[in-house]
C-alpha cells in the first residue's frame, strides 16, 4: 500500500527516532482500524530507521498465538537470545523459563519485564534501537505488558518504541504511552490514492468507492480493485444499507477467495487456522487433508498471501475471511490434523484438540490444564486463565469444572483483570459446594472488591471465605484470615477486625503461620485499648522475621506492627532488607506495600527526603500494577509529606483530589493525609483551624492505629488554642500506649507533651531532647527545640531561647520544612532579635525521588548496572539520573557521594 497523506503521522515518527539517535528514549502508538495504514507506516518507518543505521527489532501480534505465554515476546526477541548472558541472572533466567529454554519454578512476570527492559538496553548499546510491534492487540497478555514496562522505564537509552494497535471491541491498555490516532484519509489524497491503483474506474463507481470507504486506504484500493468494481457489479451490502469498512473490505477478500478453486480454500484455511505454525507444519497439515503445497499457488498469484520461510496473509482481514468463512466442519478437520502433527508442540496441540472439540471431553480439558499449568511455569497469567477457562468449558464432571474456572478466576485477577476474575469467581460459585473451591472463588472476589470498592468488602468476603474452610483445611484459612485482618485494618473498620479475630480463636493454624496470627490478635487488642496485651505478641513477630527469607505475607505484618508500637528503627532495617528480597526476586506486586512500609517509617524519623523517593515509586508502581487502593494509600502519605515541607498549594490540591477516594478506600492512610492537613494548620500558627482537625484525627476510627503519633501535635493545638482539656483523654491513652511498647522515640514526644502542659517545664523539655538527641529523628528534635525556647521566650530567659530557636530554625531548614522554619523565625523576631534569611535545603531534598534512590544505592558501591537490575531501570537511566544529581548536591562523581548521603545526623542509632 502507498503512503499518502500521512505528514503529521510522519513528524512524529521522525521526532522519535530522532530523539532515539541523540540518546532520549521514546515510545508511540499508530491506532486506528484495520486498513488504516498503520502496517504501511511501520514498514515506512522500519526502512528509515535502516537506512540511518539504527537496528532494527520487529515482532508482530498472531492472533492464533494470543492465548500462548510470551509468544509475541519470544519472536520478538529469539534472534538476540545469545545477549542474555549479560542480563542479571534472575533475569536472564526467568526470561529462559518464559520462552521454554529452561525448567524452573514459576517463572516471574516482573523479572520477565525487567530482562525485556535489560535487553534491549543491551541491544543499543551497539547502536541506536527502533523496537517495532505491529498488531500488538493480538500479542498475547504477558508480552504486551513486559514491553509496555521496558517502554515506561528507558529515559536516556538511544531507543524508539514504536507500537501498531487496532481499534478493537476490547481496545488494549496502553495507558502512559503516547498516542497517533490514524484517521481515514482526506478527500484529496483517498482520491490520489484510488486513482494510483486504479486509475480506469469510470465515474459512478469512482464516486461510490471514495464514499464507501470512508477513507480507509485498504479499503480504497481493495474496492477500487476488485474484479466487482471493475465489472461495475452492484454491491449486495447497497441492499440493506452500508456496513462498517472493516467488514466492506473483509466481504471483498471473501469474494476473492470463494472464487479460487476448492483445493486452494482448503489450503487458505489451513494457513490460516495458524499462522504462527512451521510452514512445515502446514504444509504437513494440507496434505494430510488431501491436499498439495502447489494448491497454495493460486492465491499467491492473487497476492492474498506471501510464502518464504513462513506463510505471510497480505493482511489480518484475508486470514479472517479464510477461516471465518469456511464451515464448521471443515475448521474442524483443520484443528484435528494440526493436534496431529508429528512435530506439534504440547500447548499447540493442546489448543488446536479444543478448537476440534464442540462438547465436553475429559480427556481435551486435562490437556489443557497441563497447558495451563505450563503456563504458570512459565508467569504468563494470562494465558493460564485463558487454558483453565477453556478446561472447565470441556469438562464433563461439575466439581472439576467449577475447580478449573475458580483458578481461570485467580489467574485473570494475576493478570490484572478484574471484571474477567469476578465473573469467572461467581460463575464457580454457582457451580458447586466444595468448601477449597468456594473458598478460593471468594478470595479472588475479595481481591477484586478491595480494588473495586474498598478493603472493607474484601474483609467481609474472606471472613466468609475462612469461615468455610476454618476447620478442615488451616491453610486456606489461614491465608483468609490475613487477608481479612489486613484488609479490616486498612479501613479501619474494627468490627471486621473483631469478627475476624473471634473465628481465628480455638483455631489452630499451620505452624509457618502460628506467629503472624498472634501478631493479628495483638493488632485487635491494640485497637480495643490493651496495648499491654498487643506489644508482645506483635513484637514477637518481628523477632521471628527480622532474620529475612520469610514469607513475604509474614514480612509485610511484621512491618506494619512494628510501626504500631514505635520500632521505626527496626522496621527500616527489615523493611529495607524485605525491599531488597522484592526486587531480586522480581515480586514487583510487593513493591507498593513494601514502600507503603517504609515511607511511614522514614516519615516518623524526619527523613522526608527518603520517605518521598518511597511514595513516589510506590504510587507509580501501583497505578501500574493497577492497584487503585494503594495507588491512594501512597498519594496520602504524599499529602502529610507535603504539609511539613509547607507547601499549602500542593497539599491543600493533591488532599482534594485524594481524600474523598481515599477515606473509601485506606482509611488508615486517608487519617494520615488529614493528620498532615492538621500539622499544616499548627505549622502555620491556624491553632484552632489545627485543633479542629487533630481532634477528629486523635478521636477517629484510626486513633488507635498509626495515628496514635497525631496525639503530640494535638497537645501542642490545644494548648495553644487555650482548651488543654480537648487533649487530656487521647493524651492518657498515648501514655498508656507509650508505656507499653517502650521505645525512646514515644517516651521523648510524651515528655515533651507533659512538658507542654506544664507550669515548670523545663526539666521536662531538657529530659525530652537528651532522649530525641539520639531517638526520634532531627524533625522532633527541632518540634521540641522550637516548643522549649517558644517556653524560654516567655520565661524571658534570652540566650537560652535564642540557642533553641536558632538550633530550630537550622534543622527545619535542613529538612525543607519550611512553614516551621517561618515559626521559628518568628519567634526570634517576636524575641527582639532578627531572624536570619531562609537557608538553602539540605542537599537530599533538591534531588528528585528516582535521583535520591539512584544516588543512595551509588553512595554505596553499587554499580549503575547494579542498580539499574534493582530499580528495573536500564544503566543508561541510572547513569543520566547520577548526571543530574552532582551538580544539585556540589559534587563531581560517585566517589563524593560516601559521606554526604550517608546516614546524617538523625537522632537514632544506624
Amino acid at each position: 500500500m502507498s503512503l499518502v497523506g500521512r505528514d503529521v503521522e510522519l513528524a512524529r515518527v521522525h521526532r522519535l527516532l530522532a530523539n532515539a539517535r541523540d540518546g532520549r528514549s521514546g515510545v508511540l502508538a499508530l491506532r486506528g482500524a484495520a486498513g488504516i495504514g498503520k502496517s504501511v507506516l511501520v514498514d515506512h518507518v522500519v526502512s528509515i530507521a535502516g537506512a540511518e543505521g539504527m537496528r532494527v527489532v520487529r515482532g508482530a501480534g498472531v492472533e492464533s498465538d494470543s492465548e500462548l505465554a510470551y509468544g509475541g515476546l519470544h519472536q520478538l526477541l529469539f534472534p538476540h537470545l545469545a545477549r542474555l548472558d549479560a542480563l542479571p541472572v534472575p533475569q536472564a533466567t526467568a526470561l529462559r523459563c518464559a520462552f521454554g529454554l529452561a525448567e524452573g519454578d514459576e517463572a516471574n512476570r516482573f523479572l520477565i519485564s525487567a530482562g525485556t527492559l535489560s535487553l534491549l538496553a543491551d541491544l543499543a548499546e551497539d547502536a541506536p534501537l527502533l523496537c517495532v510491534v505491529d498488531d500488538l492487540q493480538w500479542l498475547d497478555q504477558g508480552s504486551v505488558e513486559a514491553l509496555l514496562f521496558a517502554a515506561r522505564r528507558f529515559v536516556a537509552d538511544p531507543i524508539a518504541m514504536l507500537f501498531a494497535v487496532r481499534e478493537t471491541s476490547a481496545p488494549v491498555d496502553i495507558a502512559g504511552v503516547d498516542v497517533a490516532d490514524l484517521s481515514g484519509l482526506a478527500a484529496h489524497d483517498a482520491a490520489r490514492l484510488l486513482d494510483d491503483h486504479a486509475p480506469d474506474l469510470v465515474e459512478p463507481v469512482r464516486a461510490r468507492v471514495l464514499a464507501e470507504s470512508g477513507g480507509n486506504p485498504l479499503a480504497i484500493i481493495e474496492l477500487g480493485s476488485s474484479r466487482l468494481a471493475a465489472r461495475d457489479e452492484p454491491d449486495p451490502a447497497e441492499q440493506v444499507g452500508p456496513l462498517p469498512v472493516t467488514r466492506r473490505v473483509q466481504e471483498t477478500f471473501r469474494r476473492q477467495i470463494v472464487e479460487l478453486p476448492e483445493p486452494t480454500q482448503r489450503a487458505l484455511l489451513a494457513a490460516a487456522a495458524d499462522t504462527a505454525a512451521p510452514l512445515a507444519t502446514i504444509l504437513h497439515v494440507i496434505e494430510a487433508l488431501g491436499g498439495a503445497p502447489g494448491d497454495l499457488a493460486p492465491a499467491e498469484r492473487d497476492r492474498l498471501l506471501r510464502i518464504d520461510n513462513r506463510i505471510t496473509f497480505r493482511h489480518p482481514l484475508v486470514r479472517a475471511a479464510a477461516y471465518q468463512d469456511a464451515p464448521l466442519h471443515r475448521r474442524i478437520e483443520v484443528h484435528r490434523a494440526y493436534a496431529d502433527a508429528p512435530d506439534a508442540d504440547a500447548d499447540r496441540r493442546a489448543w488446536h484438540l479444543a478448537a476440534a472439540t464442540t462438547s465436553p471431553d475429559e480427556t481435551v480439558a486435562a490437556e489443557l490444564e497441563r497447558a495451563a499449568e505450563r503456563a504458570w511455569h512459565r508467569g504468563g497469567a494470562m494465558a493460564v486463565s485463558a487454558a483453565y477457562d477453556r478446561a472447565g468449558r470441556l469438562s464433563a464432571d461439575r466439581e472439576l469444572k467449577a475447580r478449573r474456572i475458580a483458578r481461570a478466576s485467580q489467574a485473570a485477577f494475576d493478570a490484572g483483570k478484574a471484571d474477567r476474575a469476578a465473573r469467572l469467581a461467581a460463575e464457580a460459585l454457582s457451580l458447586t459446594t466444595e468448601p477449597g473451591i468456594r473458598a478460593d472463588a471468594i478470595y479472588t472476589r475479595g481481591a477484586v472488591e478491595y480494588e473495586r470498592t474498598s478493603p472493607r468488602a474484601d474483609a467481609e468476603l474472606a471472613i466468609g471465605a475462612a469461615e468455610l474452610v476454618r476447620d478442615t483445611d488451616p491453610e486456606r484459612a489461614a491465608l483468609n484470615f490475613f487477608e481479612a485482618v489486613h484488609a479490616a485494618r486498612h479501613g479501619a473498620a474494627h468490627d471486621l477486625l473483631r469478627r475476624a479475630t473471634e473465628l481465628m480463636r480455638g483455631f489452630t493454624p499451620p505452624e509457618h503461620w502460628a506467629p503472624v496470627v498472634t501478631a493479628l490478635f495483638g493488632w485487635a487488642e491494640l485497637f480495643a485499648g490493651r496495648p499491654e496485651a498487643a506489644v508482645g505478641p506483635m513484637r514477637d513477630l518481628y523477632t521471628t522475621t527480622s532474620g529475612g527469607g520469610n514469607d513475604l505475607m509474614h514480612r509485610v505484618t511484621a512491618g506494619f506492627g512494628g510501626l504500631m508500637i514505635a520500632d521505626d528503627d527496626g522496621v527500616v532495617a527489615g523493611t529495607e532488607d524485605m525491599l531488597a528480597q522484592v526486587r531480586a526476586t522480581g515480586a514487583l506486586g510487593w513493591v507498593p506495600y513494601t514502600l507503603n512500609v517504609l515511607a511511614v517509617a522514614r516519615l516518623f524519623r524526619g527523613e522526608f527526603a527518603d520517605a518521598r523517593a518511597c511514595v513516589a515509586e510506590g504510587a507509580s508502581v501501583a497505578a501500574e500494577l493497577g492497584n487503585t487502593t494503594e495507588h491512594l494509600a501512597h498519594r496520602s502519605v504524599e499529602v502529610w509529606l507535603h504539609a511539613v515541607s509547607g507547601d499549602e498549594k500542593r497539599c491543600q490540591a493533591l488532599a482534594e483530589e485524594v481524600l474523598p477516594r481515599a477515606r473509601a478506600r485506606h482509611r488508615v492512610n486517608a487519617e494520615i493525609a488529614d493528620w498532615g492537613l492538621g500539622m499544616l494548620d499548627l505549622s502555620a500558627r491556624r491553632f484552632q483551624e489545627a485543633l479542629d482537625r487533630l481532634e477528629k484525627v486523635c478521636r477517629g476510627p484510626a486513633s488507635r492505629d498509626l495515628l496514635m503519633r497525631a496525639v503530640p501535635d494535638l497537645v501542642e493545638a490545644a494548648v495553644r488554642s487555650g482548651e488543654p482539656d480537648r487533649a487530656h483523654e487521647p493524651l492518657a491513652a498515648f501514655r498508656h500506649w507509650a508505656e507499653q511498647v517502650d521505645r525512646p522515640v514515644a517516651t521523648g514526644l510524651v515528655l515533651r507533651c507533659r512538658a507542654l502542659l506544664a507550669d515548670d517545664a523545663d526539666a521536662l523539655y531538657g529530659e525530652a531532647l537528651r532522649i530525641q538527641e539520639r531517638h526520634g529523628g532531627p524533625y522532633e528534635r527541632a518540634r521540641t527545640q522550637l516548643v522549649h525556647g517558644e517556653w524560654l521566650r516567655r520565661q524571658r530567659r534570652r540566650t537560652e531561647a535564642r540557642a533553641h530557636l536558632a538550633a530550630a530554625v537550622s534543622a527545619f531548614e535542613s529538612l525543607g520544612a519550611e512553614l516551621w522554619a517561618e515559626r521559628a523565625r518568628g519567634e526570634l523576631a517576636a524575641f527582639g532579635e532578627r531572624g536570619d534569611e531562609p537557608r538553602r535545603s539540605g542537599p537530599l531534598t533538591l534531588l528528585t525521588p528516582q535521583e535520591l534512590q539512584v544516588v543512595r544505592l551509588a553512595a554505596t558501591g553499587h554499580t549503575n548496572k547494579e542498580i539499574a537490575a534493582q530499580l528495573f531501570l536500564s544503566p543508561r537511566t541510572v547513569g543520566h539520573h547520577l548526571y543530574k544529581a552532582y551538580p544539585k548536591l556540589g559534587v563531581t562523581g560517585r566517589a563524593e557521594l560516601g559521606g554526604l548521603v550517608r546516614s546524617p545526623d538523625t537522632g537514632h542509632d544506624d
